[in-house]
């Protein structure tokens, strides 16, 4: 069970609670935050005379219409419903998941004036795996992720669809399964759960989950390619970064260092004086891409932990504020940012695969006993560097465009969202790449026999035989890159 607070989320605490399904509970500080700020909304549209964006006003460029009492509460309505214009492919299910989860953070800070009932709902559905369906197409990124968001909230009023034990069905049915009541939208909620950064967090805070692994496994890998090379230590003596002390280079440098220790391919006479960039700059490379995870990490971490929708209620101030906590500049950027990182690691990565089947220092052409007769490991080079180049492709910024929406009063929008799709893809290509990558480090490192690698290398090595055999000759090579996937996908690689 975890308990919602103003605790800060981290993710660390994120993925325990996906990966273990735990269930979310409200706690009395959060239900009194809540309860609080929509009772002083209450109360301060009894006497309120003056329009408040968004409360007794229309939306985007009808700021200026005025909206009568007893239609305030038709208006979130009818805003949910209009909103809710995604498209394209649906949304996976876990970062769908992750999006009530932040959703649910987001509102129990007491600064939306969302009922009570409401957050429980959410949290209902957190806790039941009632999944709304959403689409990945139809956000701009500001103001906030409105049409994801409207497609996550529509099952609250028993409209839309979802996934519940994995069965796509009508909210309306569902809501009638578990004896729940369609929520009774008041004045402000609508807003309050359109207005937010959880379509763009929740794809971030996935991509993060991934990329610690990941880049794990990437220096891992690099390891084995290095060793199947015949490479050099040099380039990873703590001296050398040292005078370069950039945090993720030496981290890197010490990363490799320790997966080598007690090797004997590493230690051996090398007729080369030294190594190609993509194993002699590991350290520079990788640590670069990890410099920049800590970045987006911290980026995101102060995200997921703030209150994004507009207007904004402050009881202790006496304030309703309408500002621009829902525009996502700050995720746009570092979402554009982690998938260049990423994909560097596929880009260094696709080099060692191109080295280690070039016939160089001793290795066959191909990484086959009889070249010519087989193409051995020709063609998977080929794939990684397809995956690659698609990579350069998605790591075009989505931040630097903008579209004027919304009659001109939303004239400058992130495009945050269609970032964050693009990352998730980048994440995908690069655990290919990778696996492409130790598919053939693998099977160059037993040309390297009797000598051995290090014990730590060996026994992943080993590890990853046990499902990817050795290619003595020509075989059908796409079921033994997808179990290399798999392999990468599914690992917990602890350096």
């Amino acid at each position: 069970m975890h308990q919602i607070t103003t605790q800060l989320l981290d993710l660390n605490t994120i993925s325990e609670i996906i990966s273990n399904n735990k269930k979310l509970v409200l706690s009395d500080e959060a239900k009194n935050n809540i309860t609080r700020c929509r009772e002083y909304l209450d109360k301060k549209m009894e006497s309120q005379e003056s329009p408040i964006y968004g409360i007794n006003t229309g939306f985007g460029s009808l700021c200026n219409v005025i909206i009568p009492d007893n239609e305030l509460e038709q208006l979130q309505t009818n805003l949910v419903m209009s909103h809710a214009c995604g498209t394209g492919d649906e949304v996976p299910q876990e970062i769908v998941k992750i999006m009530l989860l932040l959703k649910i953070q987001a509102v129990a800070y007491g600064k939306s004036a969302v009922q009570l009932q409401t957050v429980e709902r959410l949290v209902d559905f957190f806790n039941n795996d009632i999944l709304p369906i959403v689409y990945q197409q139809g956000s701009l990124g500001a103001s906030g992720d409105l049409a994801p968001l409207a497609h996550l909230s529509l099952p609250l009023l028993g409209m839309g669809e979802v996934y519940h034990l994995d069965v796509r069905q009508d909210a309306s049915w569902v809501l009638k399964e578990m004896n729940w009541k369609p929520i009774q939208l008041k004045s402000k909620e609508g807003l309050a759960l359109l207005n937010g950064t959880q379509f763009m967090s929740a794809y971030g805070i996935w991509c993060l989950l991934q990329t610690k692994n990941l880049s794990n496994a990437a220096d891992i890998t690099a390891a084995v390619s290095l060793e199947a090379f015949d490479g050099r230590i040099d380039p990873f003596k703590p001296h050398i970064h040292a005078i370069r002390p950039h945090k993720g280079q030496i981290d890197t440098a010490n990363n490799m260092r320790k997966l080598l220790s007690g090797s004997e391919l590493i230690t051996r006479h090398k007729e080369h004086v030294q190594d190609p960039y993509s194993f002699r700059c590991i350290p520079q490379v990788h640590g670069a891409s990890k410099d920049t995870f800590e970045y987006v990490s911290n980026v995101f971490l102060t995200e997921i932990n703030s209150v994004t929708d507009n207007p904004t209620v402050f009881p202790d101030e006496d304030e309703i504020i309408s500002g621009g906590n829902f525009h996502g500049q700050p995720l746009a950027l570092a979402l554009d940012f982690l998938a260049i990182a990423l994909a560097e690691l596929g880009n260094i990565s696709e080099r060692r695969t191109y080295q280690l089947i070039s016939g160089l220092r001793g290795l066959p052409p191909f990484l086959v006993a009889q070249p010519g007769l087989n193409s051995g490991f020709m063609i998977p080079q080929y794939t990684a560097a397809s995956i690659v180049s698609q990579n350069k492709q998605l790591c075009s910024p989505a931040s630097v465009d903008s579209i004027v929406s919304s009659n001109g009063q939303e004239d400058h929008v992130s495009m945050g969202a269609n970032a964050a799709t693009k990352c998730y893809k980048v994440v995908l290509n690069v655990q290919r790449i990778i696996a492409i990558e130790l598919f053939n480090a693998s099977q160059a490192l037993e040309f390297r026999r009797p000598a051995k690698s290090s014990p730590f290398i060996e026994k992943f090595v080993d590890d990853f035989r046990n499902e990817v055999p050795f290619v003595d000759v020509d075989k059908i090579m796409y079921t033994e890159i997808e179990k290399s996937v798999d392999f990468i996908k599914r690992g917990s690689f602890i350096i």
